[in-house]
């Protein structure tokens, strides 16, 4: 039996990805087609890909040419693949012409003619292009304008800034068309909406965005009590639109690769996790405003609630809170939960500093994610006989956010399938942590 294999993305397949593979299905007896995963495309700078692996996994398959699909994970895989199922035949696209000679000394190489006028770039390219308004022009959105360059079939068309001088001043430096006088003419502008505003002022837009009919990404935290988090949710599902939270923790590579494994069970079961996000902060910042809802439990507390609620779940029996106040703020806070068969904790500060890690402690093992924890590219799982450790290392690009963009544009252009990596379930508890905060129950105050 002869043996072929050619690899690819086939991101939004089209009739040159099939006219690839019946030829190279011609060349033997056997196919093997890998497919490349999410995060290997993404490190080899692929932001633009449409489908998730799995969507592109079964449109090879529907293709009915292809006996057998693997998946493509590393650099190097290919020589490991050929040597490991028996291949005689390495096929792939003339646009590679030379690229993959090195493979001759493992298999024959046969480059492939393309099929001229079409391919995915061309197909993406055609595809509507996502307007995006921005509501708030400080830090986080000065960061979201050129992270979003690298995502496909989006722009910037508008943002809105109660101060118009520092909107104007904003716009002119990105190169925004539209500096919208009121949040009104801003949805006239686009056809979703980043709320990047201070955090209390979240509900109000994103609720205006959805009335609008406008798709949301808001910013952490999404909203500050569970009613206001399920008022919206229920508005987005009465208007068909996407609402989502953007956490750039939960898109990260390394983040999603290890919530896997622990699902898995690697370490057995979850006994305890803890995490802390500490920063030191100018006292005059807007962060440590108490009258602008600051302090560092409404600034920090969602990212280490996130590994919380989607390892443990979200019926924890009590929380303690235990904050260090400083003009009416916390400067820092510890909280500690207690669920049924674990316990967890977090400090946040944006006054004291601490060690930025996570580690998460099981019944045969634990994880260590070194600081800065929530935009990782390194863990490890360890073990008592130190000779099991094993090391992961993940690309993190940029500033993160180009991962929560592209999530939230390709849920939008597939038609409105939602994408999130966060469920609903697990953001309204956040929303609940920090409303029961806000309340003050179990709160102590040192």
């Amino acid at each position: 039996m002869k043996k072929v294999i050619t690899y690819g993305t086939f991101d939004l397949l089209h009739q040159g990805h099939i006219n690839l593979l019946r030829r190279a299905k011609a060349l033997g007896d056997w196919l093997i087609v890998g497919v490349t995963t999410d995060n290997f495309d993404l490190e080899r700078g692929k932001m633009n890909t449409c489908g998730n692996v799995m969507d592109r996994i079964e449109a090879v398959k529907a293709t009915g040419l292809a006996d057998q699909v693997i998946i493509e994970e590393y650099k190097g895989q290919k020589i490991d693949d050929i040597q490991k199922y028996g291949v005689d035949i390495f096929a792939i696209g003339s646009d590679w012409t030379g690229y993959f000679d090195y493979l001759k000394e493992f298999c024959e190489v046969v480059y492939l003619p393309r099929t001229e006028g079409i391919s995915s770039t061309q197909l993406r390219e055609e595809r509507p292009c996502l307007r995006i308004g921005i509501v708030g022009t400080g830090s986080i959105a000065r960061r979201f304008v050129p992270e979003a360059a690298f995502v496909n079939s989006n722009r910037i068309t508008a943002a809105f800034n109660p101060d118009e001088e520092a909107c104007r001043a904003f716009c002119s430096e990105f190169g925004i068309p539209t500096v919208a006088p009121s949040p009104e003419a801003l949805f006239d502008a686009c056809d979703a909406v980043y709320v990047a505003s201070p955090h209390y002022t979240h509900y109000r837009y994103a609720k205006a965005a959805l009335e609008a009919g406008k798709h949301v990404l808001c910013e952490t935290p999404l909203v500050l009590s569970r009613g206001e988090a399920e008022e919206l949710f229920a508005l987005a599902d009465r208007t068909g639109r996407i609402l989502m939270m953007a956490h750039k923790t939960a898109y990260c590579p390394a983040y999603g690769h290890l919530f896997t494994l622990l699902k898995s069970g690697v370490i057995g079961e979850i006994a305890e996790v803890n995490a802390s996000v500490t920063t030191l902060t100018d006292e005059r910042s807007e962060k440590l405003d108490s009258t602008r809802w600051g302090g560092s439990m409404n600034e920090n507390a969602c990212f280490p609630l996130l590994p919380i609620l989607q390892l443990l779940g979200t019926d924890w029996r009590n929380i303690n809170f235990y904050s260090k106040m400083k003009n009416g703020v916390d400067m820092f806070t510890k909280a500690v939960f207690r669920f049924d068969s674990a316990v967890a904790s977090f400090q946040v500060g944006l006054g004291v500093k601490s060690e930025g890690n996570m580690v998460i402690s099981g019944t045969k093992g634990y994880v260590y994610v070194p600081a800065p924890w929530w935009k990782t590219d390194y863990f490890e799982v360890r073990y008592e006989d130190q000779n099991q450790n094993k090391k992961f290392f993940y690309p993190f690009f940029g500033e993160g956010l180009r991962y929560e963009i592209k999530e939230f544009v390709s849920s939008i252009l597939d038609g409105g399938r939602q994408r999130s990596r966060i469920s609903r379930k697990v953001l309204l508890a956040m929303c609940q942590v920090q409303e029961q905060y806000l309340k003050g129950t179990n709160v102590y105050k040192i």
